[in-house]
């Protein structure tokens, strides 16, 4: 998504982001839930934008955590269980 897309949210009368803005936030949040993983180690292979997310004049970006094995989603319940311990 190109930056300095048009911000719909007057039209709509709504407060959202412009388009580009809205990407941009999306990378910033993968990017800290990568960080987050990795530092309880866990790597979820596939971590990305999805792309069909990102399309449009008004997007409603999502994170896609992706695909991972098994011994990946076992490490990430476990870390998930020490955070909620604590």
């Amino acid at each position: 998504m190109a930056h300095g897309a048009v911000d719909t949210a007057a039209a709509a009368g709504g407060k959202r982001q412009p388009a580009g803005d809205e990407v941009v936030d999306a990378e910033r949040a993968r990017d800290e839930l990568g960080d987050a993983l990795g530092a309880a180690g866990v790597k979820l292979p596939s971590l990305s934008l999805d792309a069909a997310s990102c399309a449009g004049t008004a997007p409603r970006v999502l994170v896609d955590l992706g695909r991972c094995n098994v011994a990946t989603a076992r490490a990430l319940a476990a870390a998930l269980r020490q955070g909620a311990a604590r």
